[in-house]
């Protein structure tokens, strides 16, 4: 990693266009995400300490198995950032840091290219990969444990549950519809080891995906996404989720007409990184927790 596990901490943003779009999609998981920001204030935060001492020990603890390569943390955040990171070819660095205002976006859709629906259903079903091997690494389990993933998936809280809340309208029901699951599930089991190979992310992290060639990790990918249908529909259900409710909640910082839901997708993917962000949230607290159990 180019940054120790504290400085990521220390750097997450308390306020941009991610935390906007986080604290928006609130209303599917009240209460559940604070976006907890700085390396001793998660600690404090996660533990409930305020012996300085104490923390400390915690915080030279949870640095000390972040940097152990044995463990699976590194590759997990790695992972966070790399399905995030991929989709920034715009470059709008810029509008990330726009904040206030909502933001009109007429004037930027020129620049903008909605993915088509196979991209972005490569693109949804890779980071529900992700989720789940970052799952296995962070928990020292084996990487293609979906029962022990999809188990885990009722028991989702915090910055993950937010995570995966984001993943289910800003991935699937914004771009896709709301038929994305069918939708997603149609489309990888129609692409081909070939189709897969063209896809930057794919490409980025595939040796962290199980399967001996591509048709076998293609074969993952769909049995991965096949296996959180029943509860990612279920969220759906539960919130009666529709593309224009979500984007009714996310009028609060971005003006745009319903008739533009491909642009707002395309938009999202290049402005916030909600993977990575949460992500960071995820292992600092996972860091944490073991830190505190081994001291």
């Amino acid at each position: 990693m180019s940054k120790p596990i504290q400085q990521l901490v220390d750097e997450l943003p308390t306020s941009n266009l991610t935390v906007s779009m986080l604290n928006a999609l609130d209303f599917i998981a009240p209460g559940e995400w604070q976006n907890t920001v700085g390396f001793v204030n998660t600690i404090k935060t996660v533990t409930g300490e305020d012996d300085e001492d104490l923390i400390q020990q915690i915080g030279e603890r949870a640095i000390y198995l972040f940097n152990d390569k044995s463990q699976g943390y590194q590759r997990a955040l790695w992972l966070y950032q790399t399905v995030d990171g991929t989709d920034k070819a715009l470059g709008a660095a810029a509008l990330a840091n726009k904040v206030g205002d909502s933001i009109p976006m007429l004037g930027f859709l020129n620049s903008l290219t909605p993915k088509p629906d196979k991209a972005q259903t490569i693109d949804l079903t890779l980071k529900v990969v992700a989720e789940l091997v970052a799952f296995c690494q962070i928990n020292g389990i084996p990487g293609d444990s979906i029962g022990d993933f999809v188990g885990s998936l009722g028991e989702y809280s915090g910055e993950s549950m937010i995570r995966m809340v984001a993943l289910i309208c800003v991935d699937g029901l914004i771009p896709l519809g709301p038929d994305f699951i069918n939708k997603a599930l149609s489309g990888i089991s129609q692409t081909n080891p070939q189709e897969l190979s063209q896809n930057t992310t794919f490409q980025t992290i595939k040796d962290s995906i199980p399967g001996n060639n591509d048709a076998g990790k293609l074969n993952f990918i769909g049995e991965s996404f096949d296996s959180v249908k029943g509860w990612m529909s279920g969220i759906v259900r539960s919130n009666n989720l529709t593309p224009q409710k979500v984007v009714g909640n996310l009028q609060s910082f971005i003006q745009l007409a319903d008739d533009k839901l491909d642009y707002l997708a395309a938009f999202l993917d290049v402005a916030t990184n909600y993977y990575e962000h949460t992500g960071t949230q995820t292992l600092a607290r996972r860091l944490i927790e073991r830190a505190v159990a081994e001291i």
